[in-house]
């Protein structure tokens, strides 16, 4: 049911302990666009963490709000219908605005960008859309509308976080300062009539106590809430299975900001957006944002993070945000049984006449060579300094390396977080063999078996090993390569039609992960298949999902074979795969590449069909967002 537009004076009445401030000085033949708030965010439905707010402002205080979605979302699933790609695209829209009309939103832009697959990767995000491209698109939009405020995606590479939302909350943020510049895209200025503005705030999503926090839980008449509007409006993006959204108790808790960027002194306890506005002039200057701790005072050991953590510090200090960076511990994998090394800077060069020393801690069970690093002065300044940890064969947690240290008068001191992801290695066979369904085909047997435990959740809960739980069995004929993988699952769903492989995540299915790169920042490179065990008419049928060449597998790995069968306690899918389609290689015996095995559960005996029943997910490497991260996979070796 939409929203009863009655509510809009009501909610005016309620809400408004005082209206949004009068609007800053609009350029002339701008009133019509002049907008109060503007959200940026990646796909549609991406709102969700922001919908209450936008609720608040545009139905309950009147503010004009406008958002823009960097992409039509394109690549994602579809719960309610077989459109996929472009068509999807056009259904998420209608979707989208029916969403946004309910949320009192009646201005909705798309910069055009592809949605092109999960991916965790930000730098192959900002590659495949262009970086300038996109930021000229989202700062034309800027000045055209000439917005108070923008809210938008936390962009921190945290695990689990969508790439395009990093990207998304990227270019918010960038956009913020490069609207003001006139020396960036000036012929928005000189060719298509638009002038210079600066946004007055930016905020992202975040914790508490960082900026503003919202009440969504304010009665707006016959028992509802904002929190009641922002469900009825998500309600409306069916195809990514949000129908079940109205009324969720969820939706009333506040919703927490992060101020980021503003050109008004910072807050750490706002209760409304617009405190401090309006502010005159087309670009008043931003205050300085809150800093990390002087270097003076700083651990002075910096260990070197994962890629993309080390590209959002840099980038943070460029963008003059840094101490929203600092949150950062650094964050690397290792892997498990094997000495890796770790790379750490110093702040400042051990003294010319001097030597410095670290000592480094690890915890029981796991070793560091050296222990004691002695700093000798004359080590190039670009070249970190290394050290060789190595976690246990049968690590699972993550762990904490502590350094501590001088150079000359000064204490040193810094810390990492380990984690570990589990290696084994694929079997040579003499002979291949054959992928056929049951317990006696010959072979099998005999090849090592490794566990996926009910612990080893990276989403949603799993109740006991009969609930969730597998077992699987690599080799290799030099040709191919063979896997097995047994669930136990004590509900076995088959809800997808034949003519809907894809989107492996919506029933029970299993994911094989192979990573030729052997810790790739992104899956382009990958092999990626998702094997649903049964589709609805029983048959086994897969398709490669966000990798090098995503598809039905008879078309994107025609030679691939597949088989399944049900168990008396779940289900068994085989395959071959030519080792060909995990990409090139001059060799085979001791290659080593990324691997992971992915399981999904779904457990609804009455799932209509194609719905998203999706309610936990194991893994060999768990860790959150894991189907789009290849660093933290395990690792194989072939023998």
């Amino acid at each position: 049911m939409q929203f009863p537009r009655i509510v809009v004076a009501m909610a005016v009445t309620l809400l408004a302990t005082r209206l949004i401030p009068a609007r800053s000085e609009s350029a002339a033949g701008t009133g019509p666009l002049k907008t109060d708030i503007l959200g940026v965010f990646a796909h549609p439905d991406d709102e969700t963490g922001a919908a209450g707010t936008l609720a608040a402002y545009a139905l309950g205080r009147g503010a004009v709000v406008a958002n823009v979605y960097c992409t039509r979302g394109e690549g994602g699933g579809n719960m309610v219908g077989t459109q996929g790609g472009a068509a999807l695209g056009i259904l998420r829209e209608v979707e989208l605005r029916n969403c946004l009309e309910t949320l009192g939103i009646h201005r909705c832009f798309f910069l055009g960008e592809t949605d092109f697959a999960y991916t965790e990767s930000l730098a192959i995000t900002l590659e495949k859309w262009g970086h300038e491209e996109a930021l000229g698109n989202l700062v034309r939009i800027v000045r055209a509308l000439r917005p108070e405020i923008i809210l938008t995606m936390n962009p921190a590479p945290n695990p689990g976080q969508h790439g395009n939302h990093q990207a998304a909350g990227i270019l918010a943020i960038e956009a913020f300062d490069a609207a003001a510049d006139p020396a960036r895209f000036p012929d928005q200025l000189q060719r298509e009539g638009l002038s210079v503005w600066r946004p007055r705030k930016l905020y992202y999503g975040g914790p508490a106590g960082t900026g503003a926090t919202v009440d969504l839980s304010i009665p707006l008449g016959n028992g509802r809430t904002l929190g009641d509007v922002a469900g009825e409006a998500l309600a409306h993006h069916q195809s990514q299975g949000f129908g079940g959204f109205s009324g969720s108790p969820w939706l009333r808790r506040p919703q927490n900001w992060t101020l980021v960027q503003s050109v008004v002194p910072f807050a750490t306890d706002e209760t409304n957006l617009f405190r401090g506005l309006p502010v005159a002039g087309d670009t008043p200057p931003r205050q300085p944002s809150p800093k990390a701790a002087p270097a003076s005072a700083s651990p002075g050991i910096h260990f070197v993070p994962r890629p993309a953590v080390d590209w959002f510090q840099r980038w943070a200090r460029e963008q003059d945000i840094d101490g929203i960076a600092s949150q950062f511990s650094p964050d690397v994998p290792v892997i498990a049984g094997e000495p890796n090394v770790l790379s750490f800077t110093l702040d400042q060069a051990p003294s010319a006449n001097r030597d410095g020393e670290v000592r480094f801690t690890v915890p029981d069970g796991w070793r560091v060579d050296p222990s004691v690093l002695t700093l000798r002065p004359g080590h190039p300044a670009a070249k970190p300094w290394t050290v060789k940890v190595t976690p246990p064969a049968d690590a699972l947690s993550d762990a904490e390396i502590s350094a501590t240290g001088a150079t000359g008068e000064r204490k040193l001191l810094g810390t990492a977080r380990m984690h570990p992801v589990p290696k084994l290695r694929i079997p040579r066979l003499r002979k291949p063999l054959r992928v056929a369904d049951g317990e006696d085909v010959p072979g099998w047997s005999l090849l090592p078996i490794h566990a996926i435990l009910p612990s080893q959740s990276w989403q949603g809960t799993v109740t006991n090993a009969e609930d969730c739980s597998g077992l699987f069995r690599l080799g290799h004929d030099g040709s191919h390569l063979f896997v097995e993988v047994r669930v136990r699952d004590d509900r076995v769903v088959s809800n997808i039609q034949p003519n809907d492989i894809r989107g492996h995540w919506r029933s029970d299915s299993v994911e094989l992960c192979f990573d030729p790169s052997a810790g790739s920042e992104h899956t382009l490179g990958a092999f990626k298949l998702g094997v649903f065990p049964f589709d609805a008419s029983g048959r086994v049928r897969a398709a490669r999902d966000a990798d090098a060449r995503p598809g039905l597998v008879e078309e994107t790995s025609p030679k691939s074979q597949l088989a399944s069968w049900k168990t008396p306690d779940g289900y068994a899918i085989r395959a071959s795969i030519p080792l060909s389609d995990l990409g090139p290689a001059q060799r085979t015996a001791g290659r080593r590449i990324g691997l992971n095995i992915l399981i999904y559960d779904g457990d609804k005996a009455d799932a209509g069909p194609g719905e998203n029943i999706n309610r936990s997910r194991l893994a060999w490497a768990p860790r959150a967002g894991i189907q789009g991260r290849p660093e933290d996979w395990g690792r194989a070796d072939f023998e």
